[in-house]
């Protein structure tokens, strides 16, 4: 299910922020997180954010991108109110905060699918992509990942994760190396998204860029953005390359030639055609078509 979903950058915008909604439509990001919870202080513009979303989505503002508001945790009180003015047309899904077990999961699985029902959409419609925050979270993420068909994609918040385990995020990333590993390994497992955590040194381009060298190497797949100018080097680093798209079809064919003429394994540049070679190719021809789409 995930594969049905590009999500290289995803893009945090203040719900109640006119000027930043509008800006929001202007950028290149895959997924705009409408935000409704921690950016929309105090609660009283929680439903101004409400309100000014679902005018954006109304008026196809944003019909070129991936939408999932960031909606607020089932302590809050506000939950309902999200889901029940969002669940329209023009919502992929949702970001759940504090998605800390299995349960929390379920319990807006099934919120979700009474409201679906009762509005008339498909049962399983909206997405979810659950925002891991805590060490409980990290620790639960595989079942947090497989808790219901609706995720599409984890997501690694690294500054409420650092709270709550009373460390220190320091400038080379080093203790966040665990948690993201873990994380990356569980989405994986789950055959969904991983989603690393946002840059929070937002003008510090070559920061990013490390961080970008280190998420790639752990398996990530995306990131959380929280200004535009973060989006070019994301999608640099999380996009095939022209060089790995046209390998990856000269592997296929070569491997395909040598099948149909009994061959056994390919050949490539001197280097044996192995089938975890050819299952990769085919996962970056894969993404690379996802790609072409959003820019058709």
């Amino acid at each position: 299910m995930s594969k049905e979903f590009l999500l290289r950058s995803l893009m945090f915008v203040p719900g109640h922020n006119t000027k930043l909604l509008e800006k929001a439509s202007t950028t290149d990001a895959d997924v705009l997180l409408l935000d409704i919870e921690d950016s929309v202080q105090p609660n009283s513009n929680k439903q101004i954010a409400r309100n000014l979303i679902l005018e954006k989505i109304e008026s196809e503002s944003y019909s070129k991108f991936h939408v999932f508001p960031r909606i607020n945790d089932r302590e809050s009180g506000e939950l309902l109110k999200d889901l029940i003015q969002l669940t329209v047309k023009g919502v992929d899904g949702f970001m759940y905060p504090k998605s800390a077990k299995r349960e929390d999961v379920y319990f807006i699985d099934k919120l979700l699918e009474t409201i679906e029902y009762e509005k008339g959409f498909e049962i399983g419609t909206f997405k979810l992509i659950p925002l891991i925050e805590t060490a409980a979270a990290v620790l639960n993420a595989q079942e947090i990942a497989n808790a219901s068909p609706r995720v599409v994609g984890i997501a690694f918040g690294c500054e409420d994760y650092i709270t709550d385990l009373g460390g220190i995020h320091d400038n080379d990333e080093e203790s966040l190396t665990v948690p993201r590993n873990m994380i990356a390994m569980a989405a994986r497992a789950a055959k969904v998204v991983p989603i690393d955590t946002v840059h929070i040194k937002v003008h510090d381009l070559e920061h990013l860029e490390m961080n970008l060298k280190i998420s790639k190497m752990l398996g990530f797949e995306g990131m959380l953005v929280l200004n535009p100018k973060e989006i070019p080097l994301v999608h640099q680093y999380f996009s095939p390359s022209e060089k790995q798209v046209e390998d990856s079809k000269k592997m296929l064919e070569l491997s395909e030639l040598a099948e149909a003429n009994d061959q056994g394994v390919a050949i490539m540049n001197g280097k044996f055609i192995g089938p975890p070679m050819v299952k990769f190719a085919k996962k970056i021809l894969e993404f690379n078509n996802l790609i072409l789409r959003k820019n058709v």
